[in-house]
């Protein structure tokens, strides 16, 4: 599947700001199952971008700097990107969870990819005793990592409710987990932390999900956001496998990867800072449109 992204930010300020620097996680990785087609970044009023490198996360981060005062700042991203991912299924020969943790421990891949960098704590995500009792039901030494991985991901989606208002992107994943109240970043950074805390490598993933619109319905242009979930590495054979608690699906052909990390902090899609005395607004909207799928609605103008 093709699928065709706009991604746009708009931040806009109390009173005029007279230095910005952001760093922009917007273009979409190289990462099994999917080839970027092309990207493009507009920024008005215009900035000096840059490319800078992606410290501990998989990411393509941009720098962005705006020298002169301004009262707003809209960020485009607009990128087209082939996926190509089977659902993944479980196999007869697929590693235990004491496997899986055994081979973890035993790794010496410190890249960005391999499992050490994904065993421990990290900044938004401590390994907490009360997360690691809960999933222990779902992640006995003995049971197939692929078993386990689907398993955890659905009790989540089973068990915690989706509520926008409940948390914000600070937020802990032992808060998250007390009130079983947050969003795709809290389910992910529970599963996270509860996996770790079991030996089993596991990142965090930023990135888009294809959404359809109801039965009969139009799909809305601009109502798609970004997304998150897990990757688990499975053993040196299978590698990571993709999974979703919100959804309580696989990554698979809907799920298009932007940049992944130990947690949220790593890879948020735009973080930086501003010098001024006012507050700030931002919104965002985004767009995930099948090639073969007409728009409904045209694209808002910008102002």
């Amino acid at each position: 599947m093709r699928y065709h992204i706009r991604h746009e930010t708009r931040f806009t300020y109390a009173t005029p700001v007279r230095f910005a620097r952001c760093n922009l996680r917007l273009k979409p990785i190289l990462w099994s199952g999917q080839t970027l087609i092309d990207h493009e970044l507009s920024v008005e009023p215009n900035g000096e971008l840059t490319l800078a490198r992606a410290d501990a996360s998989l990411a393509n981060v941009t720098r962005l700097v705006i020298p002169d005062a301004v009262t707003r700042l809209n960020i485009v991203s607009t990128a087209t990107v082939d996926v190509a991912r089977p659902i993944p299924m479980s196999a007869p020969d697929d590693m235990t969870i004491a496997e899986v943790a055994h081979f973890a421990r035993e790794s010496r891949d410190v890249s960005a990819s391999g499992p050490t960098n994904y065993l421990f704590a990290s900044p938004m995500v401590e390994l907490s005793p009360e997360i690691a009792d809960w999933c222990a039901e779902d992640l006995a030494p003995d049971r197939s990592i692929m078993d386990a991985a689907i398993a955890l991901a659905l009790r989540i989606q089973r068990e915690f409710e989706y509520d926008p208002d409940a948390t914000h992107t600070a937020t802990r994943p032992a808060e998250a987990f007390a009130h079983r109240h947050g969003v795709c970043q809290d389910f992910a950074q529970v599963m996270i932390a509860g996996l770790r805390a079991h030996g089993i490598p596991a990142a965090y993933a930023s990135g888009y999900l294809r959404t359809l619109p109801p039965p009969g319905g139009a799909r809305l242009v601009g109502a798609d956001a970004t997304h998150a979930w897990v990757l688990v590495w499975c053993g040196p054979m299978r590698g990571w496998e993709g999974v979703d608690p919100t959804n309580g699906i696989w990554m698979a052909g809907d799920h298009i990867v932007i940049a992944i990390g130990r947690d949220y902090s790593e890879i948020a899609p735009i973080d930086g800072v501003f010098l001024g005395t006012g507050a700030q607004t931002m919104t965002v909207s985004v767009d995930v449109a099948p090639e073969d799928e007409r728009l409904s609605v045209a694209l808002p103008a910008l102002n």
